[in-house]
């Protein structure tokens, strides 16, 4: 209550007109940052909301305009790093546009499951985003309903999708391609890798680019290590390899693996990167601190997430302009982790 002992209430659109001395149409116009409104009238409404406090009702405002502002996201995990980041940015990027972000979690690939979750959520109005980096998300993504407003954020597709696929990705093919070409320029005869799984049934972006750079050096290609998306896949697949002393350079599909894998090295008396170097992928929080520090691939998963919500918001406004295949381009970060082979040296 107010020292008159009055209840107090949020202010309304009304009383921003009355404070800048227009219409409630205007300050909506001044709100959804319309064209029409003048420089100087729009100042006025705009110190008129911030001298009340003023904050839009987003039911009100969807009832108004047609436009439900609010999107929700489909995702297998909120946990892994690419995952979370990624949510992270959709996040960021909603909240500085007014927009809601709810987050239902495929807790299961069964198709018919999916395809309820994916009905319960276009069923609550908005946009969907559909994080489609294993079998349930890529489920999901293909049983989204015609007419629904939807982003698929999606491994490196085999070949340009056509233009009525909103997708957004990152060039996993040409990360783990450069990754293991480093590997390579040190003077490792080759390089082997530990796989995170695919969200289908064909070869991996990431397996395809290392695959692709020891095809084009003339190098032996070893048989992928499939791992997990966890240190503990990466330290199982890490024993077996430390066994072999030709090893001397191994590639992980995640940064995750990749302290696994240094975790087992370690165990088996193997130096890094004195015996063997290692590389990971997406450049996580930890990699830069681990001793050695981590030699990965950076990807810029947040802004994937930026670059998500950006292209969803274009379709359900209707106003923007929609860019239909946003790439996040990778970056090789260098670090203590990898060497030239003692041979080399």
């Amino acid at each position: 209550m107010d020292v008159t002992g009055h209840t107090s209430r949020p202010a309304s659109i009304r009383d921003v007109a009355g404070a800048a001395g227009v219409s409630y149409q205007t300050v909506s116009r001044v709100i959804n940052d319309h064209p029409s409104v003048r420089p100087a009238t729009r100042e006025r409404v705009l110190a008129a909301i911030d001298t009340l406090g003023f904050r839009r009702n987003a039911t009100a405002l969807a009832l108004a305009s047609g436009v439900s502002r609010g999107v929700t996201v489909l995702t297998a995990n909120t946990t892994h790093y690419g995952y979370a980041a990624i949510l992270q940015g959709i996040e960021e990027a909603a909240r500085a546009a007014s927009y809601a972000v709810g987050i239902r979690v495929l807790e299961t690939d069964d198709e018919t499951a999916v395809a309820a979750e994916v009905r319960r959520a276009a069923d609550a109005g908005g946009g969907l985003v559909v994080i489609a980096y294993d079998p349930a998300g890529v489920r999901a993504l293909a049983a989204v309903p015609d007419g629904v407003p939807v982003v698929g954020v999606v491994e490196t597709p085999a070949s340009p999708p056509q233009g009525d696929r909103p997708w957004v990705w990152t060039d996993d093919r040409e990360a783990a391609y450069a990754a293991t070409r480093h590997l390579l320029s040190l003077g490792h005869a080759t390089v082997h890798y530990v796989a995170i799984p695919s969200s289908t049934r064909r070869t991996a972006a990431r397996t395809e680019g290392w695959r692709r750079a020891l095809r084009e050096s003339g190098s032996p290609i070893p048989r992928p290590l499939q791992g997990s998306w966890g240190p503990a896949g990466g330290h199982t697949a890490g024993r077996r390899l430390a066994r072999d002393p030709a090893v001397t350079a191994v590639l992980c599909g995640n940064d995750d693996l990749a302290l696994g894998v240094l975790r087992a090295l370690h165990e088996s008396g193997r130096r890094v990167p004195q015996d063997v170097s290692v590389a990971g992928f997406d450049d996580a929080p930890h990699s830069a601190y681990l001793t050695p520090s981590l030699t990965t691939v950076r990807l810029d998963f947040t802004g994937l997430g930026r670059a998500a919500f950006a292209l969803l918001h274009g379709a359900l406004e209707k106003s923007a302009q929609i860019a239909p295949h946003p790439v996040s381009v990778p970056e090789l970060v260098i670090r203590e982790s990898s060497a030239a082979p003692p041979t080399a040296r």
